[in-house]
């Protein structure tokens, strides 16, 4: 995940102006709170979603104005804002170690890192989803496209900030314009679109499969556009603010206007449903993500971070805890939930070798004994119980890496 601490911002440089000026660290690193903020209210929410997957219903879609409950499908909805802010503030992070670092030398950084992720993604996490390595389902997610993002942005680094800010923002208004090319148009070549911009399958041999569900287009132009905003973290508060004013209500304006209309920006127009219009208005399209679907998240995501600019609810700062170790919380999560749904199904049902199998893509990523889906409520009981249990944890890892200054650290 994202970072502004360590490697990834300026230590002892003060990065923004006036009442969000950051707060001194023990190790001499500078943090933006706004920030951290914003990423640990998104990660909080992003366990909701990975544990409504574990334990919710697999064979219903919270996507489906249709067929899932308002409850569900907003439980759902909500949790579209991780991703998009994900990769915003990959982008930012990178930015702010620009601050401290030769262009070269962020480079290769961001290289390194970007390496870092796709191992993750391909060896820790293909583990921590379905505990085996039998590899007959890999589905690859958002550490892998945040790899590729964070390559392709090392080469990208070389240029302006505005350029690379240009071109984020280009991928992510014409990409929808490719929505029409199916993968099978390139045939041989057809993995590779699936890469790119169509989500499918990369590799099938009967018994192993592997399936792109994060492609390259146009998280790559979120991680670009978000190193572009970096810079305005140099600038006075007054002004910073009224830019994210700007830019978040545009946007969030923008999404209002172009899915009224109904022309472009999505692949999946809106439609009149019995009861659940305003369901459909929001229904966006995540994989890949749609220009609306960015529209819709970063606005909001944007008015947010303008709204905690140089303040910091005291509801809400239990929130920066997790903000400040993004990668250590992500990776560990999915152990907590996964070992939780050991537990639980040795509980129920007095085995536990449903948690250990390959799960088909419908019921990714665990397979469900007969009557496993618990209720939505028990959902939320269970998200408590694992936000509660990694709070301590990241508390403790967070005062380390305050502590200390060792390379490895930025890595987690």
């Amino acid at each position: 995940m994202p970072e502004n601490d360590g490697p990834m911002a300026p230590p002892g440089i003060s990065p923004v102006h006036g009442d969000e000026a950051p707060r001194p660290a023990a190790a001499g690193r500078a943090r933006l709170d706004s920030i951290d903020l914003l990423r640990g209210a998104v990660m909080v929410l992003m366990a909701l979603d990975h544990v409504r997957d574990y334990f919710g219903n697999a064979a219903v879609d919270p996507t489906n104005p249709a067929t899932a409950t308002a409850a569900l499908f907003l439980t759902r909805w909500v949790t579209h804002f991780c991703a998009p802010v994900f990769f915003l503030l990959t982008g930012t992070g990178a930015c702010l170690a620009a601050r401290r670092r030769t262009t070269a030398a962020l480079s290769r950084f961001l290289l390194a890192r970007g390496v870092w992720f796709l191992v993750l993604e391909l060896f820790v996490m293909r583990f921590a989803w379905q505990f085996n390595v039998d590899y007959q389902v890999t589905v690859l997610t958002v550490l892998w496209a945040l790899g590729w993002a964070l390559i392709v942005l090392a080469g990208l680094v070389y240029l302006p900030a505005a350029v690379v800010a240009g071109v984020g923002v280009a991928m992510i208004a014409s990409h929808n314009l490719l929505d029409g090319i199916p993968a099978a148009a390139f045939g041989r070549a057809a993995p590779l679109w699936s890469v790119l911009h169509a989500p499918g399958v990369l590799y099938s041999d009967g018994r192993h499969l592997v399936f792109v569900a994060y492609t390259l287009i146009p998280w790559i132009g979120v991680v670009a556009a978000g190193y572009g905003l970096g810079r305005i973290f140099s600038w006075e508060r007054a002004r910073r603010r009224a830019l994210l004013l700007g830019l978040g209500g545009g946007m969030t304006a923008a999404f209002v206007v172009l899915r009224a209309v109904n022309v472009y920006g999505d692949p999946r127009p809106w439609v009149h449903v019995a009861g659940a219009t305003a369901l459909s208005f929001l229904n966006t399209t995540k994989y890949p993500p749609s220009l609306l679907f960015l529209l819709m998240t970063l606005g909001p995501a944007l008015l947010f971070l303008r709204a905690v600019d140089g303040r910091t609810p005291a509801l809400l700062r239990p929130v920066l805890v997790f903000g400040r170790v993004p990668m250590f919380y992500y990776i560990l999560h999915v152990f907590v939930m996964h070992l939780l749904a050991v537990a639980l199904c040795q509980w129920r049902f007095g085995s536990v070798h449903w948690m250990f199998e390959s799960p088909g893509l419908g019921q990714y990523p665990v397979t469900q004994p007969p009557g496993w889906p618990l209720p939505l409520p028990y959902v939320y009981l269970c998200w408590l119980v694992v936000v509660l249990t990694l709070y301590p944890v990241c508390r403790w890892f967070a005062g380390l890496k305050q502590r200390r200054s060792d390379w490895w650290l930025s890595y987690l």
